[in-house]
This record gives C-alpha cells, structure tokens and sequence, in this order.
C-alpha cells in the first residue's frame, strides 16, 4: 500500500482546517509513547528532531532519531521530519546546514526544516533556496522560516508583554510573500507572538510564558503566501488563539516542552516512568490542547 506524502498530508490538512501537531525528540526514549500516544487517540502527527536537540540534550543525531523511529513507526499515524537546522544557530554559530539536511535525507526524514530567520532577507532566500532544490530533488517537502520566534537565545527575552506589544520579530506580510515566490518553499514558519521554550541548563525546567498570538496578523501573511503555515512554540499559547489560528491558516504546530518536561522530571524515577510521563502528556495535548483525536481519519484514512 502505498501512504501520502509529508507534503500531501500538509496540504489535506490546509485544506480541511485541522492541524498536524510536530513532537519534538530531544531524548531517544520519547519515540516509543509519541507514537503510541498518536495510534491509541487515531491522531495523525509528526515525530521531529531538531538541530539543537543532538547538541543540547540527548538525541545523538539525526540518524539516531530515525532508527528509533523506525523501530514504532505507524504509516497511519506518524510521519518523520527534521526541524529547525539553523543557518546561524542559538549561539551565533555558522552551520553547515547543507550537510546535516545530506544527512537527512539519506536516513529517510520525509520532510526537512532549514532556519535561516537569523539571516537579513536575501541571505535567508538564497539558503532557503539550496535546501529547497536539494530536497525537491528527492522528492521531499521543505518548511522554513521568517520572522524571529524568540526563545533559543542565550541570556532572558525581554517582558513577554513588550515583545508583543512591539511586535519585534514578527513575520513580514509582504517579505513572507516575496519569500515564498522566490524559494519555493512548501512551508513556512511564522512569528506571530508565539515564542520557544527555553533551551539554557538555567531555564529549560522553568514554566513556559503564556503566550497569544495576533491573527489580524496570521490572516495578512495568510493571504499574501497561498501556502501551508506553521506555528512553532506550541506550548503554552491559549487555546482559544491556537484554535483561531488553525483556522486562518495554521496546518501545523510544534509540540516540545509540554511533553519534555515531563519526561525530564520524571526521569530521576527510570526510564519507564518517563515514558509514561510522555504519554499521559500527549494524551493531554492530542485531546484536550489541540482536541486532534481521530484526525487520522481525516488526513490519512
């Protein structure tokens, strides 16, 4: 039988104004209960690791990610994708991001994410447009990004009030649309008041700031893309702004530290009771949060 693709499923879900929530990996064990989480609601999502989540935690690599996936993988349910490979990452450092999105595909990821929103505007197309003629290549779907969600960088943001109120970082309407057309990128990743949990050995065990987000903002770039939209720093937004947001354009949503969490604070009891920790925290996100139970059906029946 043969199963969509990434790209496919984005666009049904577009379409059907359902969202594709993305579960970031930073520890290996955490494959097992997303995926089951996933199976047992009949939701559909995405097992995803990031750049940051190999150098800063516990996910060895990206070839690592994939062969724990492999072992729980569920066609129905789950997709493989690699978030966030910075251009310029958290700590000012260039990346070779070309190699690592090689890397990628060659383990299997069937959709990739380059970041270059730390680059001025004609830098991040040029970079996003290397990815994009790499992964098309292979038939694979790449997201990127514009506008800065805040988060990842070292040192405290700023009142979370101020930054929205000044709407620093946000996604450009008109450069988002002269992003896409110039990329041609599949996704794009947008800053609309949504914020990263803090990665910092400092923070990251810190409550997430209640974020909100501005859709007479998300409806401009929405209009103006024409494509799939993506939130990330899931965690934390009101609900009713995530739900509004799915409505406007949002098709999918970057789930982390609401189930990272968990799994480090129970850690310390074995590995075992972490992975519980993970699943009743996604069972929470996939049916309460998001409200996706049974979205399966609807993108991949």
């Amino acid at each position: 039988m043969t199963h969509p693709g990434t790209g496919e499923l984005m666009a049904r879900a577009a379409a059907a104004g359902v969202a594709i929530p993305g579960f970031n990996i930073p520890y290996l064990p955490m494959v097992g209960p997303v995926v089951r989480a996933l199976r047992d609601r009949e939701a559909f999502g995405l097992v995803m690791v990031a750049r940051l989540e190999w150098e800063k935690f516990a996910s060895h690599s990206p070839e690592a990610v994939a062969g724990e996936y492999r072992r729980f993988a569920s066609p129905r349910h789950t997709r493989l994708h690699l978030d966030h490979v910075p251009v310029i990452d958290e700590d000012d450092r260039r990346v070779d991001f070309l190699a690592i999105i090689r890397r990628a595909l060659d383990a299997g990821y069937e959709s990739v994410m380059v970041d270059g929103s730390r680059l001025p505007l004609a830098e991040n197309i040029a970079c996003t447009r290397e990815v994009v003629d790499l992964a098309h290549a292979a038939g694979i779907p790449v997201e990127a990004e514009l506008g800065a969600v805040m988060g990842h960088e070292a040192g405290p943001l700023p009142p979370y009030e101020e930054l929205f109120a000044s709407g620093k970082g946000f996604t450009d309407p008109e450069e988002a649309r002269r992003f896409v057309e110039a990329t041609g990128v599949d996704w794009l990743s947008v800053a609309i008041g949504n914020i990263h949990g803090a990665i910092s050995a400092a923070a990251k065990g810190q409550k997430k700031v209640a974020a909100r987000l501005d859709l007479d903002h998300l409806e401009r770039i929405h209009r103006g893309v024409g494509i799939p939209l993506v939130l990330h720093g899931g965690t934390g937004i009101r609900k009713d702004c995530v739900m509004a947001a799915i409505r406007q354009g949002i098709a999918k949503i970057n789930v982390a530290t609401a189930i990272r969490q968990p799994y480090e604070q129970a850690i310390a009891r074995g590995v075992a009771a972490a992975q519980e920790a993970v699943y009743q925290a996604m069972l929470a996100v996939i049916d309460d949060d998001l409200e996706l139970a049974g979205s399966a059906a609807i993108l991949n029946p």
